[in-house]
C-alpha cells in the first residue's frame, strides 16, 4: 500500500512546473486578478468598531426585520410590550396610547416607572439613561423584577430610541416626575427633575420615528387600534385608553378614542373574531391553567367553524407568534390525543383516522402563554421555541378538553362527527383521480345523454336528474328548454358509502353527473364553477324511486356536501295516482294522499277513475309538466345538513348505507312495528 502511495505521487508531479506558480507565493494559491489592489492596502484602520446604538442605526433589520411598515410598527409595539410587561408584573392596570399629528406616539403607564438612581457599573448615568442608550440592558435578565415578560434581550427601548428622530421620557416615582431626552439615541439633555407630583406614577414615552430611517411612512391609527386591542384582549386586568388626532381616522371605522377593556380575555377576543360565522359547537372551550411550580400559565378560547377556513392566533407573554411554536404544538398534541380517546371511549372506529388536520382545519382559536425566559426565533419574536413550552400546555389542556368533552355528550359527539367526516373527505381526496373540468376558453366535454339547457347563466337553471331513459324521454319534452337540464342516469347508481375508492372512481354514471354538474368533487371542487343554479333528483313514486333518491342524497353528501350545505339539492315530488271524474284531474303523491282527496274533491259516491302511475316514463309529459317540472305548480323540497344534527345524520347515514348489513337489520327490526301502526291508521 505505502509503495502505490509513492508511485501515485510519482505519477502527479510532472504535472507540476515551476513556471505555473506565481513568484513568492505559496503553492495553490491563485494568482491576484488585475486590477485588484495589493493586500498591504488591507490593515487595521479598515476595522471598523461600532459603538453605542450606530450599530442600530446601520443595520436596523437585524433587530426590526427592515424598514418597512411592519417594522415601523414594530418599534410601537416595544414600548407598549414593556408598558404590558408592568401591567401582566401586577404593577399597572392603564396605558394611553395616544397618536399625535406628525406621527408622534406616546405610550403612558400607571406601573413603578423606570428607575432614575445612578446605575451602579455606570455611576455618571442614570438607570433610566443606560436603558435607552446601551443594547443589552434592562431588568428582564434575572427574573427578579419581571416574573414573565415580553422583552427579553434589553434591547427593544434602546433599539426605539435609537431609531427615533427624538425620543421624550417622563418618569414618575416616588412622588417626583423626571425627564429625559434624546435624538436619534443620543442624548441632548441630563436627566431632569421636574418636580413634586401626588396623583401620578408611572413611566410616559414620547417618541417620532426617524424619516431618514423609514422614509416617509406613517403610523397607521387602525393597526394601531387593533394593536391595542388585541392586548388588552390578552390581559383582561388591563384597561388601555386609545386616543388619536381625529384627522387621522377620518373616513374609516376606527375610533378617536376607546376605552378598551375586556373581563372575558379571550373568550371576548374569539367572539368578536367569528362574528356572524356559524360555529361546529354551540359554545367555545375556553378557559385558563396554572403551570406546576411557578412555571407560568395558559389561557385559551377555541372552537369550530362549519364553513370556511379557521385560524389559530398565539401569544407568548402578549407578544403575537404569527409563526406559532412549540405553545402550538402543546394545543394541537393535546386536541388531537383527547378526541381520539374519546373516540375510543365512544368505541367510534373511524375516529383513529382523525389527525391534527382535521381537526384544526376548521378551528378557530386564540391561545395566550406567559412563560419565564421564554425563547423566540429572532428579535422580531415571531415563533415560540421554548422546548418546555409543549410539554408544559398539553398537559395543562389535556386534562381541561378531556372534561370539556365529557361534560357535554352531545357537543362531543357533534364534534367528534364533524372531524371524522373531514377525516373521510381528506381520505377520498387522497385516492380520488378525477378527469379534470375543462376550462371555460375550450370546448366543455358533457355526458352524452345530458339534454342541457339554452341559458348560458346559472341563475334560474336547473338541472333534473332522472331514472333510466324512458324517464329521460318524458322529461325532456316536459321541461323548459331555456332553463331545465335532464339527465338520464342508468337504474340505481353506485352506494358510495359502503364502494371502495377505485369502484368510485370507475363508475361512469357518477363521473357524467360530476361532469354535468362543472364544479369538481374532492379537493377539485369548486362551487363557483357549477354549472346549475339548483339540482333536483326526480324518481318515481315508489320504493324504487325512494331507494334510487336515498342513493343519489348519500352520493352528494359524501362527495358533495358543500352544494348540499348552501341549500342547492332538491327532491322532486311527482304524483303516484291520476284521479278523474267529470273533467276534475287531480294528482295524488301517495296512497294517504289518494284517500285524502277523493273525500275532499269529489262527491260521496262519485264514480272516480284512479290510475296509478307506474313510473315517470309512463307519465305523459304534459302531466309530469303539470305536477313535477313547473316552477309555478310543482313541490319541491330541500335537502339539508343541520349543523346541530352533523352526528345524527354521519350515524343514520353509516347505519343505514354503511358497509355493515347487521345495522341495516337492525334498524328495520326497531323501526317495522311502527311502520305498521302507520299503515294500519292510513
Amino acid at each position: 500500500m505505502n509503495d502505490l502511495f509513492k508511485a501515485g505521487r510519482a505519477a502527479a508531479k510532472p504535472l507540476e512546473k515551476a513556471s505555473d506558480k506565481p513568484a513568492g507565493k505559496p503553492a495553490g494559491r491563485p494568482p491576484l486578478q488585475p486590477g485588484a489592489p495589493p493586500e498591504s492596502d488591507y490593515s487595521a484602520k479598515d476595522i471598523e468598531v461600532l459603538e453605542g446604538l450606530e450599530p442600530v442605526r446601520r443595520r436596523p433589520g437585524m433587530y426590526i426585520g427592515g424598514t418597512d411598515e411592519g417594522a415601523l410598527h414594530h418599534l410601537a409595539a416595544e414600548i407598549l410590550d414593556n408598558a404590558m410587561d408592568e401591567a401582566v408584573a401586577g404593577h399597572a392596570d392603564r396605558i394611553e396610547v395616544t397618536l399625535e399629528a406628525g406621527n408622534w406616539l406616546t405610550v403612558r403607564d400607571n406601573g413603578r416607572g423606570i428607575p432614575v438612581d445612578p446605575h451602579p457599573r455606570f455611576p455618571k448615568l442614570s438607570a433610566l439613561e443606560v436603558i435607552l442608550t446601551t443594547l443589552h440592558s434592562g431588568g428582564k435578565f434575572s427574573g427578579k423584577a419581571y416574573e414573565t415578560s415580553g422583552g427579553l434581550h434589553g434591547v427593544g427601548s434602546s433599539v426605539v430610541n435609537a431609531l427615533a428622530a427624538r425620543m421624550e421620557v417622563e418618569v414618575a416615582r416616588d412622588r417626583t416626575l423626571y425627564a429625559h431626552a434624546f435624538e436619534r439615541g443620543k442624548p441632548v439633555q441630563t436627566l431632569k427633575t421636574v418636580g413634586p407630583v401626588h396623583n401620578r406614577r408611572g413611566t410616559q414615552v414620547r417618541f417620532q420615528p426617524d424619516p431618514e430611517i423609514f422614509a416617509a411612512l406613517a403610523f397607521s391609527a387602525t393597526r394601531l387600534h387593533r394593536l391595542c386591542r388585541s392586548k388588552a384582549y390578552l390581559f383582561r386586568g388591563v384597561e388601555i385608553r386609545w386616543s388619536c388626532d381625529p384627522a387621522l381616522v377620518a373616513g374609516s371605522d376606527t375610533p378617536a378614542q376607546a376605552v378598551l377593556h375586556f373581563p372575558g380575555g379571550l373568550s371576548d377576543f374569539l367572539a368578536a373574531s367569528i362574528e356572524g360565522r356559524a360555529p361546529v359547537v354551540p359554545s367555545p372551550w375556553a378557559g385558563e391553567a396554572t403551570f406546576p411550580d411557578g412555571a407560568g400559565r395558559v389561557e385559551w378560547a377555541v372552537t369550530w367553524l362549519d364553513h370556511g377556513d379557521g385560524f389559530l392566533s398565539t401569544y407568548a407573554n402578549t407578544i403575537p407568534t404569527p409563526q406559532g411554536g412549540t405553545h402550538e404544538a402543546g394545543l394541537r398534541a393535546a386536541l388531537v390525543k383527547g378526541l381520539r380517546a374519546y373516540g375510543e371511549l365512544k368505541k367510534e372506529r373511524r375516529a383513529a383516522n382523525v389527525t391534527a388536520e382535521d381537526l384544526l382545519g376548521g378551528l378557530a382559536g386564540m391561545l395566550s402563554v406567559f412563560v419565564r425566559d421564554p425563547q423566540f426565533q429572532g428579535q422580531t419574536k415571531d415563533r415560540l421555541t421554548s422546548p418546555e413550552a409543549a410539554r408544559l400546555v398539553e398537559a395543562a389542556l389535556r386534562d381541561n378538553f378531556d372534561h370539556w368533552l365529557a361534560g357535554d355528550p352531545g357537543r362531543a359527539d357533534n364534534l367528534l362527527a364533524w372531524c371524522i367526516e373531514r377525516a373521510e373527505d381528506r381520505i377520498r381526496r387522497r385516492e380520488q383521480k378525477e378527469t379534470p373540468r375543462k376550462s371555460a376558453t375550450r370546448k366543455l366535454r358533457l355526458p352524452g345523454k345530458l339534454a342541457d339547457c339554452a341559458r348560458e347563466g346559472v341563475d334560474g337553471t336547473e338541472l333534473f336528474l332522472v331514472e333510466g331513459d324512458s324517464a329521460g324521454g318524458s322529461a325532456k319534452q316536459a321541461r323548459d328548454r331555456e332553463t331545465q337540464a335532464v339527465l338520464p342516469l342508468r337504474g340505481k347508481i353506485l352506494n358510495v358509502a359502503s364502494a371502495s375508492a377505485d369502484k368510485l372512481r370507475q363508475n361512469q354514471e357518477l363521473r357524467d353527473l360530476i361532469e354535468a354538474l362543472g364544479c369538481g368533487a374532492g379537493d377539485r371542487f369548486d362551487l363557483g364553477k357549477l354549472r346549475y343554479g339548483r339540482i333536483v333528483i326526480m324518481t318515481d313514486a315508489d320504493v324504487d324511486g325512494a331507494h334510487i333518491a336515498a342513493l343519489l342524497m348519500t352520493f352528494f353528501y359524501k362527495e358533495l356536501p358543500e352544494l348540499v350545505r348552501q341549500g342547492r339539492l332538491f327532491l322532486a315530488q311527482p304524483p303516484l295516482f291520476r284521479l278523474q271524474a267529470q273533467g276534475k284531474t287531480v294528482y295524488a303523491r301517495d296512497d294517504a294522499d289518494r284517500e285524502r282527496l277523493l273525500k275532499k274533491e269529489f262527491k260521496p259516491n262519485q264514480k272516480v277513475d284512479v290510475s296509478r302511475f307506474k313510473g315517470l316514463g309512463e307519465m305523459p309529459p304534459a302531466s309530469l309538466k303539470e305536477t313535477t317540472m313547473d316552477p309555478k305548480r310543482r313541490t319541491l323540497l330541500r335537502v339539508v345538513l343541520p349543523a346541530e344534527d352533523r352526528k345524527f345524520t354521519a350515524d343514520r347515514i353509516e347505519e343505514l348505507m354503511g358497509r355493515r348489513p347487521e345495522l341495516r337489520f337492525r334498524f328495520i327490526q326497531d323501526n317495522a312495528a311502527k311502520l305498521d301502526e302507520e299503515a294500519v291508521d292510513a
